[in-house]
């Protein structure tokens, strides 16, 4: 990758065409909104803005820079999410909840492409200024791209490979020219990419001192840390983007505070009392029981449902086929087939849960109840001769049991399954071709993922497989994901597991190509490594046509379930999140669902 010496001049260089500076870009398609659209479909833009909120999380934290490996997964809420909303770092545009993959102006005021996305320039918005007052240059956002690939986690160190050249154009302009290894989405990536001062930052220090208190260009900063327990944030009165369009009816507080807790339990307590706002719920027993108390009653305590229009993602038992037991997908079949869903789902969730049989389950891009296409066939190529036939045919199912916890017909499959794999019971064991009992750990960290552990141990338990559960605290758990040191985990809510959105794209790449197997603190968990999913993951982005793309999608479907390197679990309809009334969200939901940083304080004087 080379860095080019500034231009002094605005326009591409001499014989290209010169392209008009886009207010938006998309994946697919043009931007829903109008260049002169005023603010996001899905928030209040009237909103007073003033009061405060408290979100509570289960867990802790040792990090205020969420973009070293150091500090992935254990660094304070709020810094830089979706979620929460990115309080202090900001993104060269922002994306739009209501569209598959549709970025707006922020820090960028506008963008330019050519159609085959070979380049894609950001004009900075004159505006933009840091929390000091130093305004956002592009030198800002070449310094912030060199220092992620010195010092950045996955993917953020990654960017420039991906890079011919990278060069300041004008006085407000950054242009990268990709090479071959770039794909259609690249340019929108790097538009989500935060930005970094590069007159207050130590390069040297960066991936060390990870508690340095950050300055950043987003519409809050810092106003107390206590490390693991605490981290409040005020609003910037000087925020610069606070009448920009794509900010109308964002950061309405003037005060936000993250507290943690070490479990869901204690979390839902303070709840209660109201020492946090806001709980999302993800249990339907403790949602259907749990509010049964004097502030609930009285209507203070309000429960709210969301209905989103994106699939549902994958929440399951995740293989680590690194470990020789898991090599084999028959062994990852047969353990998949013994989980007694019918009968967790009744005696643990009330039978609110269905049965996730596709990583896009609910929409268009899913494979189950979708048959292949012949263009899906033609793209999976020889792949197509080891895919269950029912999987071809979208009507491929997990096995249905009779509820009973030990289903026999269900467990007889799954024993001669597992003898095709050179397995046999001797004893009561399940012994390997190797002489040993067939016996993994499965690694948690919360009650939920016990709950579901401790189930599953029992239907392994029927035919003699050892399943073990160990729970570590937090910083463990993430340690050991970041390493990929575990036989099993559990990917479900409240917690992390893979969502899906209506335009995948590169983030599959970090969860299931071959160059992410081993590179530490990707989402590779399950350790894929198959040249055709890696080939279908780079179809899918390089695709040109909605029907292309949907295509893709599907065909990669079909292959992950093939490998059953995940045991599905479950989904349901609907989002649930209880809230004080003093705290409101706006009319419209979007398609991906709730959004907390539309919210707004209603007491707020």
């Amino acid at each position: 990758m080379r860095i080019i010496v500034p231009l002094l001049f605005s326009v591409a260089w001499a014989g290209a065409a010169v392209a008009d500076p886009l207010y938006g870009i998309a994946m697919h398609g043009d931007p829903a909104l109008p260049p002169d659209y005023q603010h996001f479909s899905y928030v209040n833009p009237d909103v007073k803005k003033g009061g405060d909120i408290t979100y509570g999380v289960v867990g802790s934290f040792d990090a205020l820079n969420p973009f070293v490996l150091k500090g992935m997964r254990s660094s304070a809420r709020g810094l830089w999410e979706e979620e929460f909303g990115h309080l202090v770092y900001e993104p060269l545009m922002k994306r739009s909840r209501d569209e598959p993959f549709t970025l707006y102006g922020l820090l960028a005021e506008t963008a330019e492409w050519d159609a085959e996305r070979s380049y894609i320039q950001f004009n900075m918005d004159p505006r933009a200024k840091w929390a000091d007052g130093e305004p956002v240059t592009p030198e800002d956002v070449m310094f912030t791209f060199n220092l992620l690939k010195d010092k950045g986690r996955p993917p953020y160190n990654r960017r420039l490979d991906l890079v011919e050249t990278m060069e300041k154009v004008g006085e407000r302009g950054v242009r990268f020219t990709f090479n071959d290894k770039a794909n259609r989405e690249t340019p929108l990536i790097f538009a989500l990419m935060p930005v970094f001062p590069a007159h207050a930052l130590d390069p040297e220090t960066f991936d060390t001192n990870t508690m340095a208190m950050p300055l950043g260009s987003g519409p809050y900063t810092i106003d107390t840390v206590e490390p693991g327990q605490r981290i409040v944030y005020t609003r910037r009165d000087d925020y610069w983007g606070k009448d920009l369009p794509s900010m109308v009816g964002f950061a309405n507080y003037d005060k936000i505070t993250v507290d943690y807790y070490l479990q869901s339990s204690t979390l839902f307590e303070a709840f209660k009392k109201g020492a946090v706002d806001i709980y999302p719920d993800d249990d339907p027993s403790h949602w259907a029981r749990a509010y049964d108390f004097p502030a609930a009653n009285d209507g203070q305590v309000i429960k709210d449902t969301f209905s989103p229009e994106t699939p549902t993602g994958m929440m399951g038992f995740v293989f680590n086929t690194r470990r020789p037991k898991f090599e084999d997908a028959r062994v990852r079949e047969a353990l998949s087939n013994i989980f007694d869903f019918q009968w967790v789902n009744r005696t643990l969730f009330d039978n609110a849960y269905q049965r996730t049989e596709s990583y896009w389950q609910n929409s268009a891009l899913g494979a189950y109840g979708n048959p292949a296409t012949e263009t899906e066939r033609e793209l999976l190529e020889d792949a197509i001769d080891v895919i269950d036939p029912k999987i071809l045919a979208g009507d491929y199912a997990m096995p249905v049991t009779d509820g009973s916890g030990s289903d026999r017909k269900v467990l007889g499959a799954a024993v001669r399954l597992l003898a095709e794999a050179g397995y046999k019971i001797d004893g009561g064991k399940m012994i390997g071709p190797d002489g040993n009992q067939l016996s993994f750990e499965v690694m948690t960290t919360n009650s939920a993922q016990e709950k579901l552990a401790l189930a599953y141990q029992h239907s392994l338990n029927l035919i003699g497989v050892a399943m073990t559960i160990r729970t570590v605290d937090d910083a463990q758990y993430q340690k050991r994901l970041n390493t990929f040191d575990y036989d099993m985990i559990v990917l479900v809510a409240p917690g992390f597991y893979y969502t899906s959105s209506l335009s995948p794209g590169a983030e599959q790449i970090w969860r299931w190509e071959t160059r992410s197997r081993d590179i530490e603190g990707t989402f590779n968990f399950a350790g894929v490594a198959n040249t055709d999913v890696d080939r279908m993951i780079n179809d899918m982005l390089e695709a040109r046509s909605t029907e292309h793309f949907t295509d893709s999608v599907r065909a990669l479907d079909r292959l992950l379930v093939n490998g059953h390197y995940m045991l599905p679990l479950y989904h349901r309809d609907g989002q649930w999140v209880a809230r004080w009334s003093d705290i409101e969200p706006p009319a419209e939901t979007p398609i991906y669902g709730y959004q907390l940083p539309t919210w707004w304080d209603a007491s707020a004087q």
